[in-house]
């Protein structure tokens, strides 16, 4: 019994020095940023020169967030602390590891706003401790699988999806994301390095940068999660047959903020931080299939009063980077179908939200959906995000669902649509985006403006409505499944109908008949490919148009 009781004494007093002497990671806000190297007058100094470039399309003038933290507060802290990750320019602070003994000693500092726990523990380096001296300068987890399927009649698995947004009018147009730089922050890249359907992104270069944020001191991001390969997938993969992206050819950013094991602020952290790196490096575009409302401390959790989109760090973050010229993507969330359920920074104004639709282009059960704590619509974009075609680690295509996979595939269409107009603005390229999509008119919780697509976006909107009369008019199904079609239209007993396609030619055209001005007009779409199309009807006196899907 002796020999049990001095276990359970040893036992006690290892968990007391434990807590006496955990490791955790805070975050330290500075009062200042005094420099003794870089000037606002020398941007070069800590700017790439496309990221100067950016500024001057946007018209962005430099300023003090630009400026790193200061190095003279990290080499002060770099004796105090157990290890230093990184510091932030953009919230002027620098994440570390301490214990609670240290943080109250960090925060007495005269130069120190205050400190704030951003995660419990730390899993160091297995190899050494990180160097004191760092130098200022860089979703939820839902992934189902389906069986291996087609849809429709498409002849390739990812047809459908990239019919939807008009990715092969795009490619056709010979728009594929070259000269765009797209970051993608998410949960780990394993398996991209060896997966046929990303060779190219090596073989040409086209990965600028990486890192890992989650595990500093490791240079690896080809591994955790396969949760980021599925998400690059959907915008740079480029194998016929298996899976073709929007945006095969645009440069690429890769950054691991999330940390698959656990929930904890400092992910939002790390996201900032990769925006950081990315603004600097000249990104174009950042995709973020990754989102934040609760943690595994809860006294870390959001109210949905604080997904105003300016509240939380991570939504901060995204609205400084946007700012910055940068359009930031992100998908919506996998909470639904209850209202008010999306994540940040899905909630911020200046980050385009992207929900997800079925094969039926109804809203996904599980897509999440707004309003936001302060009462706007969200998501703004969806696209298909059921069943979506990608490729896992194992280098094999696959199926999952979640707007996860949905937001990527709006970066890959907005690649493609900034090589094709350079001169947008990052408010230019969000207005043709949200105005070409199904329902720009008529935004909503559910679909926000709706399914966006490359030619309205591009060329501007074709389908103009004219008419002198109100009457009904109506078309469906819609989607068009079968064959036959149903209109209502006008008041005579005769139209003209004529079926065209994306590009403006005339595929079907035909004087329609019927017995009532009650009863409605109808014909057949047999033999048309799926895909989107204009019906335009017109009598003597009218002209509608509309866009079918005929799936």
């Amino acid at each position: 019994m002796g020999f049990y009781k001095f276990l359970l004494v040893a036992a006690f007093w290892l968990g007391v020095c434990s807590l006496s002497f955990a490791q955790d990671r805070y975050a330290v806000f500075f009062k200042y940023k005094p420099q003794d190297t870089f000037s606002l007058s020398e941007p070069g100094n800590f700017l790439s020169s496309k990221a100067l470039i950016r500024r001057s399309r946007e018209g962005v003038p430099i300023d003090s967030l630009d400026l790193p933290v200061a190095q003279k507060y990290i080499d002060e802290l770099g004796e105090k602390a157990h290890y230093l990750l990184y510091p932030s320019k953009w919230l002027n602070a620098l994440v570390l590891v301490t214990d609670e003994v240290g943080a109250n000693e960090i925060e007495a500092l005269p130069f120190v706003e205050r400190v704030e726990m951003v995660a419990l523990d730390y899993l160091p380096s297995p190899n050494a401790r990180i160097g004191r001296r760092l130098f200022a300068s860089a979703s939820l987890k839902i992934c189902l699988p389906l069986n291996h399927r087609k849809l429709g009649t498409n002849e390739n698995p990812y047809d459908f999806q990239n019919s939807l947004l008009g990715i092969p009018d795009m490619h056709e147009a010979g728009f594929t994301g070259k000269g765009i730089t797209v970051a993608v922050f998410d949960a780990g890249f394993p398996g991209t390095d060896e997966a046929s359907a990303l060779s190219h992104l090596f073989a040409n270069n086209q990965i600028i940068k990486a890192n890992n944020f989650v595990r500093p001191w490791s240079d690896n991001i080809f591994t955790a999660n396969q949760h980021g390969t599925n998400v690059l997938s959907l915008i740079a993969a480029n194998e016929e047959g298996i899976l073709k992206s929007g945006a095969p050819d645009a440069d690429y950013y890769l950054a691991i903020t999330e940390e698959d094991a656990t929930e904890y602020k400092i992910e939002e952290y790390n996201w900032v931080r990769a925006a950081e790196v990315a603004d600097s490096l000249g990104v174009d575009i950042i995709n973020s299939s990754v989102g934040y409302w609760d943690f595994d401390d809860p006294t870390m959790n959001y109210s949905l009063e604080d997904l105003d989109g300016k509240t939380t760090v991570i939504a901060q973050g995204a609205n400084i980077a946007a700012q910055r010229g940068i359009l930031i993507i992100n998908s919506v969330g996998n909470y639904g179908p209850k209202e008010s359920t999306l994540i940040s920074p899905a909630d911020s104004e200046m980050v385009i939200a992207v929900g997800a639709v079925d094969k039926n282009l109804e809203v996904s059960n599980f897509s999440s959906r707004g309003p936001t704590g302060d009462g706007r619509l969200k998501p703004d974009l969806t696209t298909y995000g059921n069943g979506v075609a990608l490729i896992r680690s194992n280098g094999n295509l696959g199926y999952s669902n979640g707007t996860s996979f949905s937001a990527p595939q709006i970066t890959a269409l907005a690649a493609g649509l900034w090589q094709g107009k350079p001169e947008w603005t990052r408010a230019q390229l969000v207005e043709n985006l949200f105005r070409s999509a199904t329902q720009s008119e008529e935004k909503d919780n559910l679909l926000g403006f709706g399914i966006p697509n490359f030619r309205d976006a591009y060329y501007g909107e074709i389908l103009a409505v004219t008419g002198e009369e109100n009457f009904a008019w109506k078309l469906y199904p819609n989607p068009l499944a079968e064959d036959d079609l149903t209109i209502y239209f006008g008041q005579g007993l005769s139209a003209e109908f004529t079926l065209i396609d994306m590009n403006g030619k005339t595929l079907q055209s035909a004087v329609l008949l019927r017995n009532s001005p009650k009863d409605p007009f109808r014909t057949s779409l047999q033999g048309i490919k799926p895909g989107f199309y204009v019906v335009q009807m017109r009598d003597s006196r009218n002209i509608k148009r509309t866009k079918l899907f005929r799936q």
